[in-house]
């Protein structure tokens, strides 16, 4: 393994979009959705630590979920738990994470991940994230993956893929020709024709100093910030500075604030069966369904003419009886039970603003 390979899992969210599963104080990356045997953190460190040297992985999180990532990843160094006093978007998130990184090893080449992202073909994607860190070792480039679109979907943003010939490195590494954020279905569907859209994965590679060089240069208003905190790092007064720093942060994504405005920006398409089950409806999707194409997650159920329905239980032991329902979402926890339309899943953070913050 290269030691100047390190990984940055972003842990931050609270998977609002999967409530009431996702809470506050236990999101979905804590959790184990999937049923095997593993949370969604705990599948991404696992699956990284097959490429990458386990004390090079770091997890960036909210102060407050420092604890849940103690008992779900024991064996980490506390130096390897970045904990955020406040959620400020990813662009935040990773400068301070390269800061850390960089005052140990400046020489280091950085993978960026989300922690709640399927992967089905592990060892297609493990191949790839080995290729785009060679690459981004090699080039001063921001690297991205880029996923083959399966359907016009209006819930991604899109890539869109140079193909002049000067623009393609290693026959593998495309430069980004546009961003475009969620688009409409008319225009999805042109994207996925085109055969030149892939949906932005939010994966990333770069050096370290690259990606530095990228927010002084982009978003200084950010890096000057965690720029003061030179020499503090992986120190004791580094959690007093960074609390500091965090009242002071511009909330952005990098995307937005960094990569839709780079020249040096390259793709390494993929194929790997990836979702970023960020809603009901993705999991839906992904999901072995039966014969009225349910997706069940109960193991008592009795279904009567029920079709295209999403149907989660927590308490595994509760009999569940349902009767003449087609497209509904319906997902039953200890103390909230909801039933909505699927495809008003969308609504969900709506309902959330009314509902008593002992549910959320």
């Amino acid at each position: 393994m290269n030691t100047n390979f390190y990984c940055v899992i972003m842990a931050g969210g609270i998977g609002s979009r999967f409530w009431p599963i996702s809470r506050n104080l236990r999101p979905k990356q804590f959790l184990d959705i999937l049923g095997t045997g593993r949370t969604f953190l705990q599948e991404t460190f696992h699956r990284f630590a097959k490429i990458l040297p386990k004390e090079n992985i770091l997890i960036v999180t909210g102060s407050q979920y420092t604890g849940l990532v103690n008992e779900q990843l024991p064996n980490l160094n506390p130096m390897q738990i970045v904990a955020e006093p406040s959620r400020c978007n990813t662009a935040p998130c990773i400068a301070y994470a390269t800061y850390k990184i960089l005052d140990k090893n400046p020489n280091a080449t950085i993978v960026v991940a989300p922690s709640d992202h399927l992967i089905i073909n592990e060892a297609e994607f493990l191949s790839i994230i080995n290729k785009a860190l060679e690459f981004a070792d090699t080039n001063e480039s921001l690297v991205t993956l880029g996923i083959k679109p399966t359907r016009p979907e209006t819930g991604y943003g899109y890539i869109q893929l140079s193909h002049s010939g000067k623009d393609i490195i290693m026959g593998e590494a495309y430069k980004v020709k546009t961003f475009t954020e969620k688009p409409t279905l008319d225009l999805a569907k042109v994207f996925v024709k085109s055969g030149e859209f892939f949906w932005n994965s939010g994966l990333f590679a770069w050096k370290a100093t690259t990606i530095q060089t990228a927010l002084k240069n982009l978003l200084p208003e950010v890096n000057v910030l965690f720029e003061q905190g030179v020499g503090k790092y992986n120190k004791p007064e580094e959690s007093d500075f960074i609390k500091k720093v965090y009242n002071e942060c511009l909330s952005v994504s990098i995307d937005y604030g960094v990569m839709e405005k780079a020249d040096n920006v390259y793709v390494f398409p993929g194929d790997f069966g990836w979702s970023d089950l960020g809603t009901w409806e993705s999991l839906y999707l992904q999901w072995n369904k039966d014969d009225q194409s349910n997706m069940v997650d109960a193991q008592q159920v009795i279904l009567k003419e029920v079709s295209n329905s999403s149907i989660a239980v927590s308490k595994k032991e509760k009999l569940v009886v349902i009767k003449e329902l087609d497209n509904y979402l319906i997902v039953d926890t200890d103390d909230v039970l909801l039933i909505c339309p699927r495809n008003n899943e969308e609504q969900i953070k709506q309902i959330m603003r009314s509902v008593d913050p002992k549910y959320l």
